[in-house]
């Protein structure tokens, strides 16, 4: 019944994303251009159907009943020894496993996924100055869009992945998946109004994904190759969405443009939704909640049986956990949530204060038409460094990696002030200077992603790597006011420079170190 309900959900999306496409193509020999067109009668069905379809979708895949939570094996409560062993024993296969095909066909579905949740919020700074022309905005109006935006990915950052350590990840992923298509139509929308709803659906569709992607990967492949494989995703993932969004920018925007670039969350969620068959559910999620039969079924699929009798080492000592948002801000973790904060909104308010309004200074400074063309070279550059990141964050210290990565970023930044690249004829400092800005920010973020997910528990994992997620988008909240208070690209520059620093001292003064240990099962109840 449940996947009679998901499937209909998902076909009314469909149906309700293809309504909207008549009334685009009629407005092709006005250059798509929708602006005070008025809404008609199929589009308004188009959004009902989609609202319908989402929620039966949802019905179907999230269960009537979130899995209770069991006490951990090995906690203080007494007659689990067999229990305990029988544990211990998993997770030890689960951490000394070798990489199968199955995991091989995990990682690229997920590579896909990261792909696409960092490109649907990098075409943010592509879109913004053929919208600002359309509607005939303001600088400020149009800065309402990244914010709004921004606002929604932070709430759906934060709900998701509270969502994922209750119902599990591989249902908050499809349903992510299928709000990318959902949110599409937002490319078709006639008014700004309107352009402001359902880019905040989207934003909440793009935060649902990046922290379930990040617990189930870690929780998944083998404990000898987390580290490498976690941080070069995260890093090639946003590197190759900023690509994907700068390269299509340049290709689809002068055809078709500015609004073919929501349209892409159409293909790009079918594709995972088609793909969902390779994601299964994360086995230390299934341990977790007590659904060992399950987690048996997800082990054998990647060729993993678990080490018998006494060879097995035992379990690290656990109390139950409640889970959620506040007890990952609880006294037990406050110091590592906090350094994770502090670390995303340093590097969120570089990504979305400084490098989502590249285009638009370009734009104002004559160099707006090659923007596009000269953010996709210079991305270019950041895919091989993101190697040496992940090659650091594994071989030799997490922490001093991180803090490598934020002390280049502000440096970088200190440059951008001083060389001032947007004078008449400063292209090549501009690409230098942005491919280095792209490579050393792409690397905070690629660290911190892997870092939130290997400091926090299971039951609380998806909710931890969650909060990392906001903290980094919630930087981008405060972008507009950048721009408003230092619109100069220099006093931008040194102003996104200072809560980087910051967040590089208090991570090398407070930060974990987290490089060849094993997954966090076990932690102190914060309740206690």
């Amino acid at each position: 019944m449940r996947r009679i309900a998901y499937r209909t959900g998902a076909a009314l999306v469909c149906v309700g994303v293809a309504l909207h496409v008549p009334d685009f193509l009629t407005m092709r020999p006005m250059g798509y251009r929708m602006a005070g067109m008025p809404m008609s009668t199929a589009m308004g069905v188009g959004m009902v159907l989609l609202v319908v379809g989402l929620a039966a979708a949802a019905w179907g895949l999230l269960p009537a009943r979130a899995a209770r939570r069991h006490d951990t094996p090995g906690s203080d409560t007494a007659g689990h020894d067999g229990a305990a062993a029988t544990d211990a024993a998993r997770y030890s296969a689960l951490d000394g496993a070798r990489l199968s095909p199955a995991h091989r066909r995990l990682i690229a579905v997920l590579t896909v996924a990261l792909v696409v949740d960092t490109m649907k919020p990098a075409t943010l700074g592509f879109v913004v100055p053929g919208m600002r022309a359309e509607y005939g905005l303001t600088a400020g109006q149009a800065a309402m869009l990244p914010l709004v935006a921004i606002a929604g990915t932070v709430a759906g950052s934060l709900v998701w992945g509270a969502l994922a350590d209750v119902y599990g990840r591989r249902a908050t992923i499809l349903l992510s998946s299928l709000m990318y298509v959902a949110t599409a139509v937002c490319g078709f929308m006639p008014s700004f109004g309107w352009n402001l709803v359902m880019c905040a659906a989207m934003g909440a569709a793009a935060g649902g994904m990046l922290p379930t992607v990040y617990a189930l990967l870690s929780e998944s492949v083998p404990a000898s190759r987390r580290g490498v494989l976690v941080v070069a995703l995260s890093g090639l993932g946003a590197a190759l969405g900023y690509l994907v969004a700068s390269g299509a920018a340049s290709l689809l925007v002068p055809v078709f443009s500015w609004r073919s670039l929501w349209l892409l969350g159409v293909p790009t969620g079918a594709v995972l939704l088609v793909l969902r068959r390779f994601v299964p559910e994360s086995p230390r999620y299934l341990i977790a909640v007590g659904r060992t039969g399950e987690a048996a079924a997800v082990m054998a699929r990647y060729g993993i049986r678990p080490v018998a009798g006494p060879t097995a080492p035992a379990a690290t000592p656990a109390v139950a956990q409640r889970g959620g948002l506040a007890a990952v801000f609880a006294p037990a973790y406050l110091a590592r949530t906090g350094t994770i904060v502090l670390y995303g909104l340093g590097w969120g308010i570089v990504n979305w204060g400084f490098i989502t309004f590249l285009p638009t200074f370009l734009t104002a400074t004559g160099t707006g038409t090659r923007a596009p063309t000269l953010l996709f070279a210079s991305s270019l550059f950041a895919v091989p460094a993101t190697a040496l990141a992940a090659v650091l964050y594994a071989r030799w210290s997490s922490r001093r990696t991180m803090v490598c990565y934020a002390a280049a970023t502000a440096l970088v930044l200190v440059a951008f002030a001083v060389v001032r690249p947007e004078r008449p004829g400063a292209g090549v400092p501009l690409v230098v200077l942005t491919a280095l800005l792209l490579t050393a920010a792409g690397g905070m973020i690629a660290l911190l992603a892997p870092y939130a997910t290997e400091v926090y528990p299971t039951g609380l994992r998806a909710s931890g790597s969650g909060v990392a997620a906001a903290a980094g988008k919630a930087g981008g909240l405060f972008g507009p006011l950048l721009l408003t208070s230092a619109p100069a690209t220099a006093a931008l520059a040194l102003v996104s420079a200072v809560p980087v620093v910051v967040a590089a001292l208090v991570l090398w003064r407070a930060g974990a170190e987290t490089a060849g240990r094993p997954l966090v099962e076990a932690v102190t109840d914060p309740s206690r």
